[in-house]
């Protein structure tokens, strides 16, 4: 299952909720959305697979590339060798045969260039998928914990006030002093 479309159910399911009167607060069916997370979950290893498919299929492509290269210059090889028995053709056997080599190495790099951008457009958009579920999911969270706080804090005001303790009342004694002034 593609993770965008759990990012979508996962909208829609909130969509979908009930609101609570005078809230920006929603209830959510719990199971149906632990039941998309958890689908997530086993998605987004998913998601990893396929760029590990990927790079696999850049190490195929690199490797027949390179059995080219040496299948390139094995024939190279063997017409150098063939033609070396004529000294006349010699030099132009030789000649030939670098210039087989340059191409082999030149096509080797082209292709494994070609390889190596294939791979890096798949892993750029691979990353930006993910950069944008994780803000997504992120936002959701984000957007969950406010609606929390915000209940926690309306329940907090809906609820009394208790009046701080008061404090004993405070006796004092007089001094023996005060007592003496008194008496005369």
């Amino acid at each position: 299952m593609d993770i965008l479309h759990l990012v979508d159910r996962l909208e829609e399911l909130f969509n979908e909720s009930r609101t609570l009167p005078f809230t920006r607060n929603a209830v959510v069916d719990e199971d149906k959305m632990l039941d998309i997370i958890d689908q997530m979950r086993v998605t987004i290893p998913n998601e990893v697979k396929q760029a590990q498919q990927v790079l696999a299929q850049r190490d195929r492509v690199l490797a027949q590339a390179q059995e080219e290269a040496n299948r390139i210059v094995a024939l190279a090889r063997e017409k150098a060798d063939q033609l070396v028995e004529h000294e006349a053709i010699v030099r132009s056997a030789m000649s030939r045969a670098d210039q087989i080599m340059a191409q082999a190495r030149t096509d080797a790099q082209t292709t494994r260039r070609d390889a190596d951008d294939y791979v890096i457009n798949s892993l750029q958009h691979l990353d930006g998928e993910l950069t944008k579920l994780q803000t997504q999911v992120r936002n959701g969270v984000r957007k969950l914990e406010e609606d929390r706080a915000r209940n926690n804090a309306t329940a907090a005001l809906s609820t009394p006030p208790t009046p701080p303790p008061t404090a004993p009342p405070v006796i004092q004694e007089e001094s023996p002093k005060a007592a003496e002034t008194t008496e005369e």
